[in-house]
């Protein structure tokens, strides 16, 4: 076995505005892992917010010695590495390898058949008026997802619901609610049909969600890394964001997804940002969620090749060449 890695710079077709930072362009890994010929391969970035680099990712994986590597497989990799980037990339590149080293491929392997999803689209905090018309200039993407603050988020809610009232819309916070803004905030979101509110506070200050009832689905992203923390949030939130690069590749956010399952929890499959060599393993995990959140591809202004075939906000499952 064989493990090599490459940095790669994708740079956004315009900037991509949370509540906390501004993204012009993303620095991720490309890892492949070679054996007997065939090649697996994967995307990764880390989880930022937990100072995780692209330089960072690199170091750790230069860690291994070689003779890990020879013996490397998905179990091992989760007692080598924690949740986070590196772990994701080993993870999705050996599943990719043992694809192609399997008739039927990816889904002969996990039990899951891939159809084409539907995914929601982005949209980048701004004014009122700016995210309404951002909303209107995509007529033929159906499901939206809007980045919100603390400052004048229902204005900005209502301008987007005027100008699309057609369009299913989920808010994201990125923890920058007040506990006093998301309970005052309740009605009118279930007025304006909003079908998710992913991470309204804080990580670590969600406390204030423990059992509550609350008039739309409240959704955990980064108060939910890996499976390890499932029985933390079960009591605070109705949905759990899966992400690949959160909770260390596809072996555990099959394992998220199980148990969301088996909890009448509501599924939701995200991203980072990425090209579609990070976008194709969470189309696995993604085949039957809630809500599939894999637009980083169409916020970019080049790709990984082949691509990922996205027609009006609908994602076909990749072709081998690319993964699984």
């Amino acid at each position: 076995m064989k493990l090599t890695f490459t940095p790669q710079r994708w740079d956004m077709v315009a900037p991509f505005v949370t509540a906390g930072e501004t993204v012009n362009h993303i620095d991720v890994l490309h890892v492949t892992l070679e054996h007997e010929g065939l090649a697996g391969r994967a995307e990764t970035m880390g989880v930022d917010y937990f100072g995780e680099t692209v330089a960072s990712l690199q170091a750790e994986l230069s860690a291994l010695d070689p003779p890990t590597i020879e013996q490397l497989d998905r179990e091992a990799v989760h007692t080598l590495l924690p949740p986070g980037g590196s772990r994701n990339g080993l993870d999705c590149a050996l599943w990719d390898l043992e694809a192609k080293q399997t008739s039927g491929g990816i889904s002969s392997l996990t039990g899951i058949t891939l159809t084409p999803l539907n995914t929601l689209f982005t949209l980048s905090l701004d004014d009122p008026d700016a995210m309404a018309r951002r909303a209107h200039e995509v007529p033929d993407l159906k499901r939206l997802k809007l980045k919100l603050n603390a400052q004048a988020p229902l204005d900005c809610l209502q301008a987007v619901r005027e100008a699309r009232p057609d369009a299913q819309l989920v808010i994201d916070a990125n923890g920058s609610w007040t506990p006093e803004l998301v309970m005052a905030s309740g009605d009118t979101l279930a007025r304006f049909k909003v079908a998710l509110l992913e991470q309204p506070l804080p990580l670590g200050e969600d406390g204030e969600l423990e059992k509550i009832r609350y008039p739309v689905p409240l959704c955990a992203d980064e108060s939910c890394q890996s499976s390890c923390d499932l029985e933390a949030v079960a009591d605070r939130y109705d949905a759990i964001n899966i992400k690949l690069d959160k909770c260390g590749g596809l072996t555990d956010a099959l394992a998220i997804r199980e148990w969301c399952q088996q909890n009448k929890k509501l599924i939701m499959v995200g991203n980072m940002l990425g090209s579609s060599l990070a976008m194709a393993p969470a189309l696995v995990v993604a085949q039957g969620a809630d809500f599939v959140d894999l637009d980083g591809p169409m916020w970019q202004q080049c790709d990984a090749e082949p691509s990922l075939e996205i027609d009006q906000g609908c994602i076909k499952p990749p072709h081998s060449h690319l993964w699984g």
